[in-house]
C-alpha cells in the first residue's frame, strides 16, 4: 500500500472536488459524492485539462476543454471524445482523513472491469 493524503474529510463538502498534487502518480482528483469519496487521475485522457475544473454532476465529471465525461467511480469514459477510461484511486477513510492507495485501483472500478482492463477504449 501507498498512501497519499488527500484531504480531512471536513475540507470537502458533498457535491465537491480539488487537485492534490501527487509525486507518485501525479495530480489527483478527489470528490465528495453525497459522503462517499473517490479519487481519479487529475488529467483528461482526451485532452490536456485538469478534471478539478470540470463540472461535477452527480458521478459525472466533465472536462472543461471538449465536454468529454467520465463516471468517477469507476473511471469510465461514457461521452465523446474521451475514448479512454481515467485512472482509479482506492480510498481510505480515517476519523479525520481521506487518503488514496495509489498502489490500487478503487474497488467499484475493479468491479466494473470489462475483460481488456481499465485505460482501454470506450
Amino acid at each position: 500500500m501507498n498512501k497519499v493524503f488527500l484531504c480531512q474529510r471536513d475540507e470537502l463538502a458533498p457535491g465537491s472536488l480539488k487537485k492534490v498534487p501527487s509525486a507518485e502518480v501525479g495530480d489527483i482528483c478527489v470528490y465528495n459524492l453525497e459522503g462517499r469519496y473517490y479519487a481519479t487521475a487529475d488529467l483528461c485522457t482526451h485532452a490536456t485539462a485538469s478534471l478539478a475544473e470540470g463540472d461535477l454532476d452527480d458521478d459525472l465529471i466533465t472536462c472543461p476543454v471538449h465536454w468529454g465525461q467520465f463516471h468517477v467511480p469507476t473511471g469510465r469514459a461514457v461521452t465523446f471524445p474521451c475514448e479512454h477510461h481515467l485512472r482509479t484511486y482506492r480510498i481510505i477513510v480515517t476519523d479525520r482523513e481521506v487518503y488514496a492507495d495509489v498502489a490500487a485501483e478503487a474497488e467499484e472500478a475493479l468491479a466494473d472491469a470489462d475483460p481488456a482492463g481499465a485505460g482501454s477504449p470506450v
